[in-house]
C-alpha cells in the first residue's frame, strides 16, 4: 500500500504516540460483559510466492496457496474484490477452500465501481449484486469495507449519508475515509462518525506513517479495524505495534468486541513476521491462545535469510 508512504530516513523522526479516543468510542465501548474480544489477524492477499519456503512448503503450488493460507491466519483482508465483480460461484469455491478452518473469516472491500466510479451515486443495481455475491461466503463472511477515493471529501456527505442510509443492518461494514478534511474540522468529523454511530457502521483505522491523521481513534461501533501499512520491519514498526496492543488492553476492559489486523508491508515477507508478534503479544497481555502463523519460536530469522 502507498498510501501514506514516506523515505526510510524519515521514519523515526515521526510521532506515532496514539491519539486520545474521540467521543465516539466512548459512546461505542459501554462494558456489559467481562469476555475478551475476539480477535482476527491477517494479511491482504494469500498469492504470496515469497512465502514458499517459510510460511508455505517450498513446492506449494499456486492453486493450494488458500488452503496453506488458512493454516495460518484466520482472516483475509480481500482486496481483490474491489479490482473484481466475482459471481456467487467463484465466492463458494473460495470458502469451501478455507473449509480447514473453522473460524476463518473473509473480509471484502467493496468494489471500485460503487466507491470510486460512481462514488456512491446511482449505485443501488451494483451495490445489490455486489453484496448477493458476497453473501455466498455464508458463515465465512467477516465485515466488509468500503474505501473512499483520496478526493471523496466532506462536500461529498450527502452522497455518503444517503449511501450509508441505503446499506443493509444485518451486514458488518466499515468506512475507510481518506480525505485530510474529513479530519481536519472537528465538526466535520464528529458529524460523520455520528452518522456511522446511528446506523452501525464502524470506522476504518489506518495505521500508515506519513498519514496520522487518519488514525483518528473513534470508534462508531464497538470494533476496530486496523489496516496496518509497516515498512519492512523497520524498528518503528514494533514501536507502532506495541502502541497498539496498549491501546486494545484499555479498550477491552469497556466492552470492545472484536478487532480485526490487516497487515500490509513494504516487503511481503515482512507481513506475516508482525502479524506473528501482534499475536504474541497480545496472547501474554490478553491472557489469550490465538494460532500464531510461525512454528519457528524465533520468525524474525526468516525475514533475515
Amino acid at each position: 500500500m502507498e498510501f501514506g508512504k514516506v523515505a526510510q530516513q524519515q521514519l523515526s523522526f515521526i510521532d506515532y504516540t496514539l491519539p486520545p479516543d474521540m467521543p465516539v468510542t466512548a459512546a461505542s465501548l459501554q462494558r456489559k460483559s467481562f469476555g475478551q474480544p475476539e480477535v482476527y489477524v491477517g494479511c491482504s492477499s494469500w498469492a504470496q510466492k515469497v512465502w514458499k519456503g517459510n510460511l508455505y512448503p517450498p513446492k506449494t503450488r499456486d492453486a493450494d496457496f488458500l488452503q496453506e493460507y488458512v493454516k495460518h491466519f484466520n482472516m483475509i483482508e480481500l482486496n481483490t474484490t474491489h479490482y473484481r465483480m466475482y459471481d456467487a460461484e467463484a465466492i463458494r469455491k473460495w470458502k469451501d477452500k478455507a473449509a480447514a478452518n473453522p473460524h476463518f473469516k473473509f473480509c471484502p472491500k467493496f468494489n471500485q465501481l460503487i466507491s470510486h466510479i460512481k462514488r456512491l451515486k446511482g449505485a443501488d443495481e451494483i451495490t445489490t449484486d455486489f453484496l448477493t455475491s458476497m453473501l455466498a461466503f455464508e458463515d465465512k463472511l467477516g465485515p466488509l469495507f468500503l474505501q473512499l477515493n483520496d478526493n471523496f471529501t466532506p462536500k461529498d456527505y450527502p452522497a455518503l449519508k444517503a449511501f450509508l442510509e441505503s446499506l443493509p443492518r444485518d451486514l458488518e461494514i466499515f468506512l475507510e475515509l481518506r480525505h485530510r478534511d474529513w479530519f481536519g474540522v472537528p465538526q466535520t468529523r464528529d458529524a460523520v462518525f455520528e452518522l456511522m454511530h446511528r446506523l452501525g457502521i464502524g470506522a476504518i483505522v489506518t495505521d500508515t506513517a506519513g498519514r496520522r491523521d487518519v488514525v483518528h481513534m473513534g470508534l462508531p461501533t464497538p470494533a476496530l479495524f486496523l489496516r496496518f501499512v509497516g515498512n519492512a520491519l523497520h524498528p518503528t514498526d514494533y514501536v507502532r505495534m506495541d502502541e497498539w496492543i496498549e491501546r486494545i488492553k484499555e479498550w477491552s476492559k469497556v466492552g470492545l468486541k472484536s478487532v480485526y489486523l490487516g497487515m500490509h508491508q513494504s516487503d511481503e515477507v515482512a507481513a506475516p513476521v508482525l502479524c506473528d508478534y501482534f499475536i504474541e503479544r497480545i496472547n501474554n497481555e490478553l491472557n489469550m491462545s490465538i494460532a500464531r502463523p510461525f512454528n519457528n519460536p524465533e520468525p524474525n530469522t526468516l525475514f533475515n535469510q
